[in-house]
């Protein structure tokens, strides 16, 4: 979670196919043959076969014994993991009762047996598409288009999760890029960018994998780090700060930039009743950093501020 990665795109896709029948399945093998296919021959065998595998459509049999296609579409869309996954029908019932079920199940669509092979092949690739488009919108809605981090409004959606379910201590670092608007002046916005570029790709690679990070304003970042004690956070905004300051950025025509950081970091404890609460805390504690001669960080944990400096 420590940055938004941008969308995965697997050259072949997945297909469950779902069906107590041997002969269907061998027959909707034959069919997608240019995708990736896992056949399945029970509702139960589906869902196991999903804790573990990701596809990107399930072909689904209503009339199977112990679980029907209806229950195993209602778990699907009941669980988090698996919810977006597009269904589509495929059974032998024509009944308009049984084609409403399985759109208020969540299927997408139905396809009738005997199936047709080219109107099965067009359905399933609408779908694909449509699933590869909304998959593109979605995270264009959720991310910075530049740095591909989360932005501001997904990291506070997604820091109030960790807020809320962390049973351990979460320590909240707002980072700022010191004279980042003399860049821009000097340099021009294109090595902005490039600068921003790479220290927000610096600071992903070394935040703990379950940390949160977005881009919450120009050159100012945000991360939120569970379960690490302060003396971990504080070795770990040491090696980010010095990693960044020793980076050479390429902006083109052989020239290269370098620069500092400056963080604030609080810790949930005593005075903070909220992620506004923590935030604004490490926010303070940034500007005194800011103020005290950037290139550094400033630790506060309930009313009282610890600084770490740059090394001489």
């Amino acid at each position: 979670m420590a940055q938004g990665k941008p969308i995965e795109r697997r050259i072949q896709k997945t297909i469950l196919v779902v069906d107590d029948t041997p002969g269907n399945i061998d027959m909707m093998l034959n069919i997608l043959k240019e995708y990736d296919v896992i056949p399945a021959t029970s509702g139960e065998e589906a869902l196991f076969l999903l804790e573990n595998e990701t596809v990107d459509m399930i072909l689904l049999d209503i009339m199977m014994p112990s679980m029907d296609g209806f229950e195993v579409c209602s778990r699907l869309k009941a669980n988090e993991a698996t919810r977006e996954i597009p269904v589509i029908f495929i059974t032998a019932k024509n009944d308009l009762d049984s084609i409403e079920k399985a759109y208020d199940a969540g299927g997408v669509d139905y396809v009738t047996k005997p199936f047709r092979p080219r109107e099965l092949m067009a359905r399933v690739k609408t779908h694909l598409h449509l699933r590869e488009v909304i998959g593109k919108l979605d995270y264009l809605a959720t991310h910075d288009s530049l740095t591909g981090l989360y932005n501001r409004r997904k990291f506070f959606e997604l820091g109030r999760k960790l807020y809320n379910s962390s049973k351990s201590t979460v320590s909240a670092v707002i980072i700022d890029i010191d004279h980042f608007k003399r860049i821009n002046d000097c340099h021009g916005h294109h090595s902005g960018d490039l600068v921003l570029k790479a220290v927000t790709k610096t600071i992903g690679a070394l935040l703990p994998k379950q940390s949160v990070l977005g881009r919450v304003g120009g050159e100012e970042f945000a991360a939120l780090i569970d379960a690490c004690t302060m003396d971990d956070v504080k070795q770990l905004i040491d090696i980010i700060r010095i990693t960044v300051s020793e980076l050479i950025i390429s902006i083109g025509g052989g020239a290269g930039l370098s620069c500092t950081i400056s963080s604030g970091v609080a810790r949930t404890g005593d005075g903070v009743a909220s992620l506004d609460d923590l935030l604004k805390k490490a926010d303070a504690a940034l500007y005194e950093a800011k103020q005290s001669g950037r290139n550094r960080t400033i630790f506060r944990q309930s009313d009282t501020c610890t600084r770490q400096l740059p090394d001489e």
